[in-house]
């Protein structure tokens, strides 16, 4: 395999997820707390996380046709999901960024 392929491989098993909130609001950090939980119990040491608050970045919202807050959006891997809530029905949430294909992949 080239070297050109590695990277390629690797950020197929990274997941980049970006949690767009409204300042400090309970639902806000209730989001990003099971966010957090889930990454960690289901895929740890392949996530990144970003927070955008949208109070202090509007424009924003657009890039991922925000309309509620809070949303998560799956950005890698493809393809893009979003999901809005803060995030507590965990199955919901699994399902939603088909996080057992993951966990599928680990048992093979």
């Amino acid at each position: 395999m080239t070297q050109a392929n590695q990277p390629n491989q690797e950020e197929s098993e990274f997941w980049q997820l970006r949690l767009y909130v409204a300042g400090q609001t309970p639902k806000s950090v209730t989001a990003f707390a099971n966010l957090k939980r889930l990454c960690e119990e289901h895929m740890p040491d392949q996530y990144r996380i970003e927070i955008v608050d949208l109070l202090q970045h509007p424009e924003l919202a657009q890039q991922d046709q925000i309309f509620a807050i809070p949303t998560l959006v799956r950005r890698l891997p493809r393809p893009i999901r979003q999901i809005i809530g803060d995030l507590s029905n965990h199955e919901k949430v699994i399902v939603g960024l088909d996080i057992r294909s993951v966990e599928n992949k680990k048992t093979v």
